[in-house]
Parts: C-alpha cells; sequence; structure tokens
C-alpha cells in the first residue's frame, strides 16, 4: 500500500455503522477539529453509549500527544472532566474511548442564541469550572487545559458543565530523559488565549485563569473578546484599550462583576488572579454580597427552573421591582391601624373631662346674671313694702 493511501485512511472519517475492535459501533459525528473528530457510539460489550476520538494525523509527535491526553484523562477524576476508558489503534488510526456527556456546548448555544448568557448561570458554570482547575492545577503533575473556550464546554441536561478536549493540554513533574519524546504541542485560539500563550513563551496556571475570563466575557456581554496581540498592539501605539469594560459592553453585569472579570485577563500574569481559589473566591463573595440584599416577598412562591440549580454553588438573585415599596405599604398601614386601636382603648378607660367651650361660657355667664338682676328686684320691693308700710304708721299716730 503506497504512503499516499496509508495517509488517506489515517485522515479518513469513519461512516455509520462502522464497528471498530469489534466493540464500538459508530452512530453519528458529533463534532471535528483540526487535529481530530469525535464520534457517538455504542460499546456492544456493556450496552451504552461512548465518545469516541479519532486522531486525523500522521505526525508522529502528534499521535504521541494523542496517546498523551488519553494516559492524561484516564488518571482524572472530577465531576466536570469525562472519563477515558480505553485506547486502541485499528487501520493505521488511533482511538481513544471517553465518557458520553449528552447536550450542546456552549459554541453551538451562542449560535442558536445570539446575546448574554443569564448572569446567575456563568457563575454557576464559572464556579463548577473553577473548582476542576483548583484539582487540576493542584494535581501532582499539575496539569494546564490551555484551550478553555465555549466550543470545549458543554452543558448537560442537569445544567452542569464539563471540560473536554485535552488536546493541548500540558502537565508537569514527569521526568524526561529524552526531551524530544516530551513533545510540547503548540497551539491556541486567539480569542481565548493569553499573550505568553500565544507568543510561545511558556504557559502556567495564569493561563488558565486568562482562557476563562475571556470565555465568562464572552458568556455574560455577548461580545467576543478582542484578542490578548490587538490589546498589545493598542497599548505600544497609545490607542484605547480595545477590551472594553463588561459592564460597559452589558450595564447587567455590575461594576463588580466587570472588575473581576477584568483582573482575571489582566495581559501580565503576575496582575491575574494567582490561583483558581482565589479566582473563585471573589466571585463567591460577590455573591454573597448581592444575596445579603434581597428581598424575598413572602406573598410569592419563588420557583426555578431545574436547569438553573446548582448545589454547592453561590446563585445572585435580582430583587424584584415593586416589592420593597409594597412590603413598606403594609407594614405602615398595620403600624397606624395598632396605633388607633390603642388610642381607642385608652380614650375609653381613661374618660377626659373636656373644658367648657365658649357657648357654654356665655350660657353660664347669661344665667348668673339674670340671677343677680332677680335677686336685686326682689330687695328694691321689699325695701318699697317696708316704706309703705312705716308711712302709715305715721299717719295713723299724726291722727
Amino acid at each position: 500500500m503506497s504512503q499516499n493511501q496509508n495517509d488517506s485512511r489515517i485522515t479518513s472519517l469513519l461512516t455509520c455503522d462502522t464497528i471498530l475492535q469489534s466493540r464500538y459501533r459508530i452512530v453519528r459525528q458529533l463534532g471535528k477539529g483540526g487535529m481530530g473528530v469525535v464520534y457517538e457510539a455504542i460499546d456492544l460489550r456493556l450496552g451504552h453509549t461512548v465518545a469516541l476520538k479519532q486522531t486525523l494525523t500522521e505526525d508522529e509527535a502528534l499521535w504521541k500527544q494523542f496517546e498523551h491526553e488519553a494516559r492524561l484523562l484516564a488518571q482524572l477524576n472530577h465531576p466536570v472532566l469525562p472519563r477515558v476508558s480505553d485506547y486502541f489503534t485499528e487501520g493505521h488510526r488511533a482511538f481513544f474511548v471517553l465518557q458520553f456527556i449528552q447536550g450542546d456546548d456552549l459554541a453551538t448555544m451562542i449560535k442558536q442564541q445570539p446575546g448574554p448568557f443569564p448572569q446567575n448561570s456563568v457563575i454557576a458554570w464559572a464556579d463548577q469550572l473553577l473548582d476542576a482547575l483548583i484539582y487540576l492545577h493542584s494535581h501532582d503533575r499539575q496539569i494546564i487545559h490551555r484551550d478553555i473556550k465555549p466550543h470545549n464546554l458543554k452543558i448537560t441536561s442537569a445544567g452542569k458543565i464539563a471540560l473536554l478536549d485535552f488536546g493541548l493540554a500540558k502537565s508537569r513533574g514527569v521526568p524526561c530523559e529524552n526531551e524530544s519524546k516530551c513533545p510540547s504541542i503548540f497551539g491556541y485560539s486567539p480569542r481565548y488565549a493569553p499573550l505568553e500563550q500565544i507568543q510561545d513563551l511558556g504557559t502556567s496556571p495564569q493561563s488558565d485563569i486568562y482562557a476563562l475570563g475571556a470565555t465568562l466575557y464572552h458568556l455574560l456581554t455577548g461580545a467576543k473578546p478582542p484578542d490578548a496581540l490587538t490589546r498589545a498592539a493598542a497599548l505600544i501605539s497609545s490607542q484605547p484599550n480595545p477590551l472594553k469594560p463588561a459592564h460597559e459592553v452589558n450595564p447587567a453585569v455590575g461594576i463588580d462583576l466587570s472588575a473581576i472579570l477584568s483582573q482575571a485577563m489582566a495581559q501580565n500574569p503576575h496582575e491575574r488572579y494567582q490561583n483558581a481559589t482565589e479566582f473563585r473566591e471573589a466571585l463567591r463573595r460577590l455573591g454573597r454580597a448581592d444575596e445579603s440584599v434581597i428581598e424575598t416577598d413572602p406573598y410569592t412562591v419563588v420557583t426555578s427552573s431545574p436547569a438553573h440549580e446548582e448545589r454547592d454553588t453561590t446563585l445572585v438573585g435580582s430583587r424584584r421591582p415593586g416589592s420593597s415599596s409594597r412590603f413598606a405599604s403594609h407594614a405602615i398601614a398595620a403600624v397606624l391601624i395598632i396605633l388607633l386601636a390603642s388610642f381607642g382603648v385608652f380614650c375609653r378607660y381613661y374618660q377626659w373631662k373636656m373644658p367648657p367651650t365658649v357657648t357654654q361660657d356665655v350660657g353660664i355667664a347669661t344665667t348668673a346674671s339674670a340671677e343677680i338682676h332677680a335677686e336685686a328686684n326682689s330687695s328694691a320691693r321689699v325695701n318699697r313694702l317696708a316704706l309703705r308700710s312705716s308711712k302709715k304708721k305715721e299717719s295713723l299716730r299724726a291722727e
């Protein structure tokens, strides 16, 4: 068989119902990249669905990197990361079998629904991803993913997120007698890779922090972030920073969350969060601050979609407009009713003697004046009678 025929077999895609290793039956193609393709397949031995990844290169170094990816994933155990169960070669092609994750990747979801994603969902996904990065970066071999982007993130039917494609992943701590046998594949995704990765200056955990920050920026604003080279060129030429703060692109993001994203996407790795734990704690502090100002209307039952429920994560809720003013009006009315009732009870048991009115004063004064005049008239009448009697007595004596 000629070299060209071998090359065509290596890079050719599998058709439906193709059976590999007398065990895996191809169902359909799920996705295709520069170095590989992923299929949905049935494990005929165990009777469940798996994902089957095939390399599309004849480069020996890339084959070794493909095998390295399979061995790397086989050692990992985290709910955000898929498990690898098998690796084999057949017909001058290399394959590995990994856990099948049902759902769409975020790049597909962005195409279907352009615009910002719900903020509480994005932060919940970020919390899960940062937990996975803490696991990877603190692994005894310190694994750096180096390709975090919407295409490599899949959302399950339960609303969980999965981090896929470790094709560019780099691990440390493994001694190599011959450096050529431990190749490091150079590659990056322009919109999400940091400057040090684009310039091939070496990557670190801060490189994954930048890529995750850029991905969150895209999800929260609905706009792709400018690549790091464009930002660097603008800085050198004293042009405005093409990376606008997230809250200026989407005011719903808020200044505090925007500042967190800006720090994660700093051009200088030393100005970013120094580890994934620090990044996650910044987002959780923001969540706790937002929760402290949430007021729940006691008359409303709050429900949420199961797809947005996240266990052991901080959700930011927004206050529902008008709920606080309605609650305040109810409280004021209740206080007024209590005060009126208290006043009525007080008046019932402590009757007050009201001071006489002006009309009553006039009536009393008129009555008193009439009595005085009556007494004066009576005295005058008595005096006149007494005078007449004395005059009669005098006239009788005269006679």
